[in-house]
């Protein structure tokens, strides 16, 4: 008995030392990428109501569409994208590596360094000086400064898991260590085949490696961030196992198998090899498949447990976000075939995807993540469950309207008027006027959201929640008996066999 106490309390301990040692770069990501996210909406609400509106800010030259469409995307990606999976990826590996973090202090001068170039970026594209190439907008020169900044955060989770206790592999660590390794690769990659090694030369392989890019981005490193969260939170908070670590495994081989196929259904048509774009097409549809693995796992993992999920703020966030993979996936694959790409590969159903996935997704298991991990790093409790409530439901409306109204009504509606040339310009305008609003009102939804979430993560930055051991739950009523309750950290928990 006395030596199973010594063992808690010494796991106990490494737990604390592993979270006073991330406290500062990994807050220092999670509130850096909240304000990016923010200042996107903000742009992508400028850039959304200009598309039914063109007089609103016709004063300014650096907020036409050219402009603020490129600089809200890349704020969307390398300011809260990168920095929330910077956040999780950096935490959950050592966490479940059971290795402190010895180079926290220059992880936290990477982190800004990172900051300092996307804010750079941005105003370069603002102002015109953008590259004008999507998802690529920066300067070349500041793509690869991120490039070089990324390798000094990122080592750091691929020394955690080379010097990690025991002989285990997670499933979590599974997808972490590849979202690691992927990363530099499709950086390097998109910089060199559209600003070196093509960048000067024909345009259409410039647009084909772009059309990669993206989707590599998304479901090569958004993507396994997301579901190693997810595969982390959902047995932590309801104290069960994974569901299927084989079935786990499978959805992850799956990922790494179909992913880097995928992006090039978007130039079908174009003068390349046909069998490219059908094959990237077949990779989207059995995307499907890693979709599929986590939400079984996931259901099953929370069955019975219908308190636990409406109390914690964690869980419902990621039950979110595995839900909105499986939307995601399955629009990219009906949206591959190639009956639907004629009326979604130049219309507006694409950008909508994009939002989809980014926001619908990605983000929603990031807040999950979010929502455990700074508690732990702050040894504080979240000062208000109205305002993570009103952040969900307020996310949730606003991701609804941007899919349904702009991606599937307004998108396919896009594509209908661009098979008809006879189509007159103007009332082509006219007839998605109500999607473009669709799409502002969605945005401001997510807007208010974020506020929200913007202020609450700063209280806790300056650490003015509640000091307490319990986890953070949206009932008073729910059990707090135990330290180790809903969400206690017990490793083992994250996937067992």
């Amino acid at each position: 008995m006395s030596t199973t106490n010594s063992s808690n309390i010494e796991d106990t301990q490494l737990r604390a030392n592993i979270d006073r040692s991330l406290r500062h770069p990994v807050m220092f990501f999670f509130t850096s990428g909240a304000v990016w996210l923010a200042i996107s909406l903000l742009l992508g609400i400028i850039a959304s109501a200009k598309t039914h509106s063109p007089e609103f800010l016709s004063c300014c030259s650096c907020f036409n569409v050219g402009r603020t469409m490129p600089a809200h995307m890349s704020t969307l990606i390398y300011g809260w994208g990168a920095q929330a999976g910077f956040g999780v990826i950096l935490w959950l590996m050592s966490r479940l590596s059971r290795q402190e973090c010895k180079q926290s202090g220059l992880i936290l001068a990477a982190g800004h360094v990172w900051n300092i170039f996307v804010g750079i970026g941005t105003l370069c594209v603002l102002l015109g000086a953008g590259t004008g190439i999507t998802w690529m907008a920066f300067p070349k020169s500041v793509m690869i400064v991120l490039c070089l900044t990324y390798f000094l955060i990122g080592i750091w989770a691929l020394i955690a898991f080379r010097v990690r206790r025991g002989g285990h592999i997670y499933i979590s660590q599974w997808y972490l260590l590849a979202s690691v390794l992927w990363f530099p690769w499709i950086l390097l990659s998109g910089l060199a085949f559209t600003h070196f090694y093509l960048g000067d030369g024909h345009p259409l392989m410039v647009t084909a490696s772009t059309a990669w890019f993206r989707s590599a981005i998304m479901f090569l490193f958004f993507t396994p961030v997301a579901v190693a969260s997810a595969y982390y939170i959902t047995p932590k908070v309801t104290g069960r196992p994974v569901y299927s670590y084989s079935l786990a495994i499978f959805g992850f081989w799956a990922l790494a198998i179909f992913g880097p196929w995928a992006g090039m259904q978007r130039m079908m048509g174009a003068s390349i090899p046909a069998f490219i774009p059908y094959l990237s097409a077949g990779a989207v549809i059995l995307l499907i498949i890693p979709a599929i693995a986590l939400v079984i796992n996931v259901l099953k993992t929370v069955k019975d447990s219908s308190e636990t999920v409406a109390n914690s703020p964690s869980l419902k966030f990621t039950i979110a976000g595995a839900a909105g993979m499986l939307v995601f996936t399955v629009m990219s694959a009906f949206m591959s075939l190639p009956d639907a790409l004629k009326f979604t590969q130049f219309s507006i159903a694409q950008y909508g995807l994009e939002l989809t996935g980014i926001l619908g997704f990605f983000s929603m298991c990031m807040f999950g993540a979010i929502y455990f991990i700074v508690p732990r790093i702050t040894n504080r409790e979240w000062i208000s469950a109205t305002m993570i409530t009103q952040h969900y439901w307020l996310f949730i409306y606003g991701i609804a309207f941007i899919s349904v109204f702009y991606t599937a009504l307004g998108g396919f509606m896009h594509g209908y008027i661009l098979e008809m040339p006879t189509e007159d310009p103007s009332a082509a305008v006219g007839r998605l006027f109500p999607y473009a609003v669709g799409l502002t009102t969605g945005f401001v939804f997510i807007l208010f959201a974020v506020f929200m979430f913007c202020s609450h993560l700063m209280l806790m930055w300056l650490r003015l929640g509640r000091r307490s051991n319990h986890p953070t739950l949206l009932a008073g009523h729910a059990s707090h008996s135990s330290p180790h309750g809903p969400e206690g950290d017990i490793e083992k928990l994250e996937s067992a066999k």
